[in-house]
């Protein structure tokens, strides 16, 4: 079983509403995922919820868990591009003056910090391996370049998506390389805990992938590499970064190369 086949069984594909059927059916098999008319038929960690014109994700088995939507112009995201914490990640990448550099998202997942440096101004691609959410940000970045609100629509023209493993693609010097593994402990807030227990079960569990991926980061031929951290986690493979910028919760280990 290939890795994407493997990732793609993590999930099963339920219709919002029962005419939602046939369009369930089509993503399932794009996906290569099976697919239930109803949830409690779904013996999968996480449930693709297929609507006319949404996709969220859904913990299976668990009660009271509130839906994880891609939407870039949620409030949510909204609010935070007014907020302190997008200036420390925009200085940890290089944002300065009239500077916007090239972000490679090595890890997108639900692509909201990919979305807050393009709103910064930068051009940012994203790689995302697991296809289930590879689709959920394609269809979010269609709607955002269609947005009533126009800075989302800039954002949106800012960002190309990338689906597979991120060390297969080839990297321009100009580039910084953003990671932001999800396999790590965070003691923040309940909806990122929600958050990184739907990636978790989507993606398979790759043995230290953390270090694996800062590893093939540090051996390419870009500007720096920028690792989102827990506020209190030890650095990646034991590499001290050339700086830190701190927030309340997480931090960015910079790596200038």
């Amino acid at each position: 079983m290939s890795l994407s086949e493997e990732m793609s069984g993590a999930c099963t594909v339920v219709p919002a509403v029962a005419g939602a059927w046939p369009l369930a059916q089509r993503v399932a098999d794009q996906l290569n995922c099976r697919a239930v008319r109803l949830a409690d038929e779904a013996r999968s960690p996480v449930a693709l919820f297929v609507d006319y014109d949404d996709l969220w994700l859904q913990k299976c088995m668990a009660e009271q868990v509130s839906p994880v939507r891609v939407d870039f112009a949620s409030p949510g995201l909204q609010y935070r591009r007014k907020s302190g914490q997008n200036e420390l990640l925009g200085r940890a990448v290089g944002v300065k003056g009239d500077t916007r550099p090239l972000v490679l998202d090595a890890t997108a997942g639900l692509g909201r910090d990919a979305y807050v440096l393009a709103d910064l101004g930068c051009s940012v691609t994203l790689i995302e391996r697991s296809p289930v959410l590879a689709l959920m940000l394609k269809q979010a970045l269609e709607r955002a370049s269609i947005s009533a609100i126009t800075s989302v629509q800039l954002a949106s023209s800012r960002m190309q998506l990338q689906s597979g493993d991120s060390r297969a693609y080839k990297i321009s010097q100009e580039t910084v390389i953003y990671l932001d593994p999800m396999f790590t402990d965070r003691r923040s807030s309940a909806a990122v805990k929600k958050d990184l227990s739907v990636l978790q079960a989507l993606h398979a569990s790759v043995e230290n992938e953390d270090e694996q991926l800062f590893v093939w980061a540090m051996s390419q031929p870009v500007r720096r590499v920028v690792v989102k951290r827990p506020l209190k986690s030890p650095v990646l493979h034991h590499r001290k970064p050339s700086h830190v910028i701190k927030g309340k919760a997480v931090r960015f280990d910079v790596y200038v190369l």
